[in-house]
């Protein structure tokens, strides 16, 4: 072979095992950078899940503990073989029930025994039967309270079963108050949603999912004696527990990682996200297949193969010309001949390295504007779809607003997330600090901002800058958000629709006033207000507990807090006892 066909071939050579070096090495960096971008946004949609979950659970876990406190329960505890009682408080427990929108309510003596039950006219009442076995109702005996997942041994509905104690005027545990929670409708919503979200309690079992044949499978082995507690309890009723095989392929970060799982669809490779829920002892699975991860690769490899494609050729376009001038000493007319076919050569050459080039800035630039507009899009998806309700409805108007709002949605994002999270957080008991009205009515009015434009509500604030009150900065946000929304629900369906709210001293503190146009508080429900489970609201639209809540929370901070109507509508009084200067406890 002639040395210079040596040459060209291992130029060749050399080229291709550069290109397939760079195109192995983009694809291993690529290949990475996607799995960590897949794993947060797989870590934000999980966070998304829990708050659902969370909130779910909350709004029911304060329910059996209120209830508790009835007379005619402990009433009928203590005189178990009265019937007419029994039949009042089965009537009153199915209405509770279904203002609440529970599953079922129902009341168990210190032995385990139902005695009242808000299902008591169906087949699957669970009037006279034995509970003693359930975990929930131990755990309500020996710790005044409980919490439990398990399958209906009489229905045979699988929910989450919330206990708390009844005691007598001595303190002594007489019975237990249960509402159990079917999450069924909840685990229905997530059918359409992309990958495969598991719910799996404190044994690692399956105990919700947006694919069925994945319920009831347990991710790490169960031990006898295990089984046999299971079985003890009724935990699962008749259900029959299979395993969900998995084999860890990598690590990506603490809680997520690449797993062959052997699932009922086969042995598939997937991102395995997950989330610990403490206040349940559950934990959040989210798995993904890693469709987009491909495409990521093939970006970067197009990428770095024209980077290296332009490099090579330019190291050739270098060569070439130095053995050109060589060739123009030796004779310059074969020089300019050899110089215009290598010309031509060159110009079809460039001509294919820009179109490489332009095709790598294609990729490169799929792939940002790909992960920059994945971020946001579960909010604008949030917000268009309040506007197809508003479309709905035919405000075409509001439709136009909220159009416009949606360019400002990302750059409130993080100071609205950031207030959130503040606000979600759990307040120490018996915070005391000097606390600025204005500011505090402030940040719930920031909070209910955007449905007070979309409603099209004319607010009138004038707090004083001196009103300083003593108390708890998040529970008092959390009582005039209440307060707030309750106006805000009252002018529904009204022509005019105005809010005042103003704040003047009284007897040694603030006295802050809302005031809506909502057509006000009928008289006879007026003593009513605060009583826990009342409301005039529709069935589904409330539990009656936020102005109970409310009351209680005022009243901790040493403050009152009354209801009246003046003028088209009502009128609340928050009452707070004022701060001392630079006070704070």
């Amino acid at each position: 072979m002639p040395a210079s066909r040596y040459r060209v071939v291992l130029t060749v050579l050399l080229i291709l095992a550069g290109l397939l070096l760079c195109m192995h090495l983009a694809g291993r960096v690529a290949e990475q950078r996607a799995w960590d971008e897949r794993s947060q946004e797989a870590r934000g949609q999980l966070q998304l899940y829990a708050q659902a979950i969370h909130t779910q659970v909350q709004r029911f876990r304060s329910v059996p503990a209120l209830l508790a406190l009835d007379s005619d329960i402990r009433q009928l505890l203590a005189n178990p073989d009265d019937q007419n009682l029994r039949e009042q408080l089965n009537l009153r427990l199915e209405a509770q029930n279904q203002a609440a929108g529970s599953s079922v309510l129902y009341l168990l003596d210190r032995h385990g025994e139902t005695l009242a039950a808000s299902n008591w006219r169906d087949w699957s009442s669970f009037v006279g039967n034995n509970y003693a076995f359930r975990p929930y109702f131990l755990d309500a005996l020996a710790n005044d309270s409980g919490r439990y997942f398990a399958v209906g041994v009489t229905t045979g509905i699988p929910g989450y079963f919330l206990s708390s104690s009844v005691k007598n005027d001595r303190g002594e545990v007489i019975g237990v108050l249960v509402v159990k929670l079917e999450l069924e409708d909840m685990q229905r919503e997530w059918v359409g949603q992309s990958g495969i979200l598991l719910i799996s309690d404190s044994l690692d079992i399956v105990i919700l999912t947006n694919r069925p044949a994945w319920r009831f499978r347990y991710l790490r082995p169960l031990s006898d004696e295990v089984r046999e507690r299971l079985v003890a309890v009724r935990r699962y009723a008749e259900q029959t527990l299979q395993p969900l095989p998995s084999d860890q392929v990598q690590q990506i970060a603490e809680d997520s990682e690449q797993r062959l799982v052997e699932g009922p669809d086969g042995r598939r490779l997937y991102l395995w996200q997950r989330l610990s829920l403490p206040e349940e002892d559950w934990t959040l699975h989210l798995l993904q297949e890693p469709q987009q991860i491909a495409a990521s690769v093939r970006s970067y490899r197009l990428a770095a193969a024209g980077v290296w494609m332009t490099l090579a050729f330019l190291l050739l376009f270098l060569a070439q010309r130095r053995k050109t001038r060589r060739i123009e000493q030796r004779n310059r007319s074969e020089l300019e001949r050899l110089v215009e076919e290598r010309t031509r050569e060159l110009h079809t050459a460039q001509d294919e390295l820009v179109h490489a080039a332009r095709m790598a800035a294609l990729g490169q630039m799929s792939a940002a504007l790909a992960h920059e507009i994945n971020q946001p899009l579960t909010a604008l998806r949030m917000q268009l779809a309040s506007q197809r309700l508003l479309l709905d409805s035919g405000r075409t108007d509001a439709v136009r607003e909220g159009i416009g709002q949606v360019e400002g949605l990302l750059e409130r994002m993080a100071a609205l997330t950031s207030h959130l999270k503040t606000f979600a957080r759990k307040s120490p008991a018996g915070l005391r600090q000097r606390l600025s009205l204005a500011e505090v009515l402030d940040q719930a009015l920031h909070l209910l901002a955007p449905r007070i434009r979309s409603e099209g509500v004319e607010v009138q604030a004038r707090v004083p800058g001196d009103a300083w009150v003593s108390g708890d900065a998040i529970r008092l946000e959390q009582v005039l958000i209440n307060l707030l929304t309750n106006a805000l629900d009252a002018m529904l369906g009204g022509q005019v629709r105005q809010l005042h709210i103003d704040c003047v001293p009284e007897r040694d503190g603030w006295t802050l006033r809302v005031a809506d146009s909502g057509g006000g508080i009928a008289a006879e429900h007026l003593e009513q207000v605060f009583e826990p489970f009342f409301t005039t609201k529709p069935v589904g639209h409330g539990l009656g507990l936020g102005l109970a809540v409310s009351y209680g929370i005022v009243r901790d901070l040493g403050g009152t807090l009354e209801a009246s109507n003046e003028g088209a509508g009502a009128v609340f009084k928050l009452h707070l006892p004022a701060a001392e200067p630079g006070h704070s406890e």
